[in-house]
């Protein structure tokens, strides 16, 4: 072969890539056009709740099933006096809480034991899910229903299987400790479970980015958006991904994640798969793809449920280092889970689980980051070495700019219509301006960090990193 014969070979090669690419990009975009387009009309078309806390209470207060709410605590003595308060002030008729301190290095257990009267108490599990040693467990004299249990540290996963070992109730609300639920929000997830024979296994709700919000008391006093644009493009972000997306895939019941921020379940559902892996940065979506393939394998009739007015607010990255690890970690853990799971893909044996939702994974997780980065670098060399009309790199470009811009100002659009979780004109101004230069160095640094996790699963990488956090006191 003859030099010029590899050359016209090798560009056409990154012609080839370059279009390849911009296919990837385009199905991502039309998955979330198409999910957008679907929760337009779920919105449109549903009953809206409507009902206050004082309503949902008469009408339910006599059918709720007792829940038990389950906040792992790792380095949270910034954040845990104010979200324990919180928990403890959710108006539900019978509710416990059991926070887990999973080995923290900081002073979390002394806040607790001070700031809530603890003394030691002797529980027992009742099923032993963790992999470490529970080192004591804590009863508060003014709140009988707090219970702390300190353990070694084993991470995440561990840490809320040791919170199910110990809760005695048909629910579980398992929970980030530097969350913030909504007074109503344990009623409203608590609904569905009361409507159905037994189908409802799972119901997740929307997580919105306290930064920059006014907690005081454990309560949410003014809702605002932080100055920074690192919190501010992650208000974005999440807009897409509970309003558009996880209201689409409920609808359709190809819901693949709910959030490890909150999140209500059966518990002897959870106890029955075996509770949250240990060996995965993603147990929240490895727990639901698991719950998937139990209940098509054992075939039952099963749901997971999203309900959007359920709203818990969570402390987001504020930075670039934070969100850098928080990012990483995500992907690494969807690696892992379809790694552990690639059977089910395309597998009719799974039903629209193994036929989309399945599918809509790898196309998001596999083969969308690498493929955009990818663009971003070949697209360009196929217009200098003349291969590539400069109209598609036009193209390309716009599908993703416009439409990132397009769904998110969608999915803000939903917002405003729906929830109403914005203070002011000004606030959503804010975030309608984040929505449009996110996709100007936002976006792209994303995409590295999601690189980042891709290598972090190659290398079979275990480190857990931790998000650094400021605490609620300053998001002000």
């Amino acid at each position: 072969m003859t030099m010029d014969e590899i050359g016209a070979f090798g560009a056409n090669a990154v012609m080839w890539i370059a279009l390849a690419c911009f296919g990837v990009v385009v199905a991502r975009n039309a998955v979330s056009v198409g999910q957008l387009l679907v929760a337009a009309w779920v919105f449109a078309t549903r009953t809206r709740p409507g009902r206050s806390s004082s309503e949902l209470w008469h009408r339910y207060g006599d059918l709720a099933m007792p829940v038990s709410v389950i906040a792992p605590a790792f380095n949270e003595e910034l954040t845990i006096t104010e979200s324990v308060r919180a928990l403890l002030a959710l108006e539900y008729p019978e509710h416990h809480v059991i926070v887990v301190n999973d080995g923290s290095k900081d002073d979390t257990l002394g806040v607790l034991v001070r700031n809530f009267d603890m003394e030691k108490s002797e529980e027992t599990q009742v099923a032993a899910l963790q992999k470490t040693e529970i080192r004591s467990t804590w009863r508060s004299k003014r709140y009988p229903n707090l219970l702390v249990v300190d353990k070694e540290n084993g991470r995440k996963a561990d840490a809320a299987n040791a919170g199910i070992g110990f809760a005695k109730t048909p629910l579980i609300c398992v929970i980030d400790a530097d969350s913030i639920i909504e007074s109503d929000g344990l009623l409203r997830a608590a609904e569905p479970f009361m409507h159905d024979d037994g189908r409802v296994v799972a119901v997740g709700g929307t997580i919105r980015v306290a930064n920059g919000c006014e907690i005081r008391d454990g309560a949410l006093r003014k809702i605002g958006v932080d100055r920074a644009y690192v919190p501010r493009f992650q208000i974005v972000e999440y807009l897409r991904a509970f309003l558009a997306n996880r209201v689409a895939n409920a609808h359709t019941n190809t819901l693949m994640l709910i959030s490890g921020a909150f999140g209500m379940f059966r518990r002897d559902v959870v106890i029955e798969v075996g509770g949250y892996r240990h060996d995965t940065v993603g147990e929240d979506l490895e727990l639901v793809v698991r719950i998937h393939r139990h209940m098509r394998e054992q075939k039952r009739n099963y749901a997971i449920k999203f309900i959007p007015d359920i709203v818990c607010w969570t402390e987001a990255p504020a930075n670039l280092a934070g969100l850098k690890g928080q990012r990483a970690r995500w992907q690494q853990g969807a690696l892992e889970t379809l790694e552990r799971h690639k059977s089910m893909v395309f597998n009719p044996r799974y039903g629209r689980i193994g036929m989309i939702g399945m599918p809509q994974l790898v196309l998001e997780d596999v083969v969308g980051p690498p493929a955009e980065v990818a663009g971003y670098l070949v697209v360009p060399a196929a217009i200098m070495l003349g291969v590539l009309d400069p109209m598609m790199a036009a193209a390309y470009f716009g599908v993703t700019v416009l439409f990132g811009t397009g769904l998110s100002l969608g999915s803000l659009v939903l917002e405003e219509s729906q929830l109403r979780r914005t203070a002011s004109a000004g606030d959503l101004c804010r975030i309608g301006q984040a929505a449009l230069l996110e996709n100007f160095g936002y976006r792209q640094m994303n995409l590295i960090y999601r690189l980042r996790g891709i290598r972090s699963f190659l290398k079979k990488q275990t480190k857990w990193e931790a998000v650094p956090r400021i605490g609620f006191a300053k998001s002000e």
